[in-house]
């Protein structure tokens, strides 16, 4: 089988910015904005009807059918650089290298083959992120066959099975991977009778009857020609997955990801951040391969560029992030993906370590953050440890889209001047703005916007416009209207926005990131209530780390109850709440009262996501009670405004 050419992959070949340190070639640390990105320009277009387009004036360059074109291509010109690797039982890292991968993608696919599974019946991934998983989608993505990676809290974290069981209903598996019987057990005793797949479980453990096989009898030979010829059958158009969406009102739905769209946006990704083709990227990262930013943006940007992608299994909670500062310690990225809450985690870490710092810091080019904008004070923490470790500042950067736009449609072409700005439209990718209230709705045309929801077309025609742009449901606003190219700043969800009584727009998301700010580091994440109502309250989901911190006298084994309603944690928030007022005192800009939850966001009803991204509609009609208790004010867990 011939490896994919470097010009029909649109890849610059013989790029490697190279220094000589004591007698050995050693990568260049570039961390100058204007030679880590293209130029940002845009082409804004006014039309009569007071609706903006915008497009980058960079066309889209090539790219291929098909994401195992990279594949192939790596596995021949790298065929030994480490492309996956997690860790082992013995704590050390182990994986496979492009031409590994390679091999045990070419032989898997004989096996589903050897299943009869088809593009009508896909497979579905329980299991968090690993190799195994990610030969298994990549074997299925091969030979035309949808990968449907699961969220794992569906399975592990959920009580009902409810998300799951509709997920498995609607999508029919011809096969089930979990990476651990075990631990899935309750989650397959729950689906039984739901399907016919066969059933493939990673790993050693107890033998296995029935319809359960382990993941190395996947593992066929003799099926090179069968392989070989589903793959020359993949098109841009086949359907490389189908990822799911929270299902916070509604159950899960299946957004199609062609190979269009994947490819595409790599493509221009790699347009818009050339020096990703200056040294082959290394991850360390845990996002999950179920969400398009883990799943999409990460893992095929490693696949595209031939990087190496350290399977990160910590998680940024503090029971689970230990084992992040363990993988930072010993492999130093080139570029660092997170959410906020990881950030926030990490800059604790950073602060009071120095070899943590050093190790950090020491390749890094970039450190990028999506799901929400990094608090300010995340944000210049983050720019000060480098200047330190270093000596240089480090771009902070963000991007915009959704797992409907594969996911980029905006990208930072540049360092900006303050969290919140999500870039300019990438190549290929066609934004369209239009007045809503007092802000602009945005909507989005390209390659990399996916062609519909499984199974569901009458929800696909309600999410596209006479124009064939995708209803996206955010709003965005100019950095400044007369120099479009300094970029756009996300300005919310147009579901979450709301009118008090009074008629005033609450801007949800603006203020939800002042009261971050202001209450740091106590606010885990912040729910904007007022709904038909004349003024704004505040749920508050506490960060119990910092806020244990700020009441040292109290026990150990103090519960959150306990913790939340010390006097020096509600001191905090009422300060918190008047310096909000003092900075903006209109109704709609800051709140009266607030309330700090003692129960965690919950995953089956929807509230929080895998990424730890807070669903303020979810929240607010699960905890109904707690809000008219907030604006009753006749709790006494209730925190008032001070009076000023």
């Amino acid at each position: 089988m011939c490896s994919a050419g470097a010009t029909q992959l649109g890849l610059r070949a013989g790029r490697r910015q190279l220094v000589t340190v004591a007698g050995r070639p050693q990568p260049t640390v570039v961390r100058d904005p204007t030679l880590l990105f293209a130029k940002p320009d845009v082409r804004v277009e006014p039309r009569g009807d007071r609706s903006i387009l915008l497009n980058a004036t960079q066309p889209l360059g090539p790219y291929p059918r098909s994401l195992s074109e990279y594949l192939l291509h790596w596995a021949h010109l790298t065929p030994d650089r480490a492309f996956l690797l997690e860790r082992g039982t013995s704590d050390q890292w182990r994986g496979v290298t492009y031409k590994q991968a390679l091999d045990a993608v070419l032989r898997i696919a004989g096996g589903l083959l050897a299943l009869r599974i088809s593009a009508q019946r896909p497979i579905a991934i329980l299991s968090e992120n690993s190799v195994e998983h990610g030969l298994l989608m990549l074997a299925a993505m091969h030979i035309g066959v949808p990968a449907l990676p699961i969220s794992t809290a569906y399975s592990l974290a959920s009580r009902d099975f409810g998300k799951l069981k509709s997920i498995i209903q609607r999508t029919t598996p011809a096969l089930l991977y979990v990476a651990d019987y075990a631990r899935f057990a309750p989650a397959l005793a729950a689906i039984r009778d739901l399907h016919e797949a066969v059933v493939v479980v990673g790993g050693d453990g107890p033998p296995l009857s029935g319809a359960t096989i382990r993941f190395e009898q996947l593992y066929r030979d003799g099926t090179e020609a069968a392989v070989e010829q589903a793959f020359q059958s993949v098109t841009p158009d086949t359907i490389a997955k189908v990822l799911f969406t929270s299902g916070s009102t509604d159950d899960p739905k299946g957004v199609i990801n062609t190979q269009r769209m994947l490819c595409s946006n790599q493509q221009a990704k790699a347009q818009v951040w050339p020096f990703l083709e200056a040294q082959p990227p290394v991850l360390v990262d845990w996002l999950p391969w179920n969400h398009t930013f883990g799943g999409n943006h990460n893992f095929n940007l490693i696949l595209r560029n031939g990087g190496s992608l350290y399977i990160d299994s910590g998680r940024p909670v503090p029971a689970l992030f230990a084992r992040t500062l363990a993988n930072l310690k010993e492999i130093a990225p080139t570029i660092y993906f997170n959410v906020p809450r990881g950030f926030e985690l990490l800059v604790g870490a950073l602060q009071t370590d120095a070899a943590l710092r050093s190790r950090f810091f020491s390749r890094l080019q970039l450190i990028f953050y999506a799901a929400a904008s990094l608090p300010p004070n995340l944000w210049d923490a983050l720019t000060q440890l480098c200047i330190r470790t270093t000596g240089e500042p480090i771009p902070l950067v963000s991007a915009w889209g959704a797992t409907e736009t594969a996911p980029l449609a905006t990208d930072c072409y540049f360092q900006a001047q303050q969290p919140g700005v999500i870039g300019l439209p990438v190549p290929g990718c066609e934004l369209k703005l239009l007045p809503h209230g007092d802000k602009m709705e945005v909507r989005v045309r390209g390659a990399n916007v996916f062609p519909g929801y499984w199974g569901r077309p009458d929800l696909t025609a309600r999410h596209f416009d006479e124009e064939g742009f995708y209803r996206i449901g955010d709003t965005v606003r100019f950095v400044d209207a007369k120099s479009p190219e300094l970029g756009l700043v996300f300005d919310g969800r147009i579901s979450e926005d709301f009118k008090l009584t009074t008629g005033t727009w609450v801007s949800v998301g603006n203020l939800r990131m002042r009261a971050i700010a202001a209450l740091a580091p106590i606010a885990q994440d912040v729910v904007v209530a007022g709904h038909d109502r004349s003024e704004v309250g505040f749920l508050i989901f506490p960060n119990l780390v910092a806020c244990r911190a700020l009441c040292p006298r109290l026990q150990p084994e103090a519960d959150i109850a306990q913790v939340v309603a010390d006097p020096s944690v509600r001191k905090h928030v009422a300060r918190a709440l008047k310096a909000l007022h003092r900075e903006a005192p209109g109704s709609s800009t800051h709140a009266v009262s607030a309330l700090l939850l003692t129960e965690p966001p919950s995953i089956d009803a929807g509230e929080i996501t895998d990424k730890g991204y807070i669903n303020q509609r979810a929240v607010l009609a699960r905890r109904k009670e707690r809000v008219d208790a907030l604006f009753a004010r006749d709790h006494a867990a209730i925190i008032p405004l001070p009076i000023c």
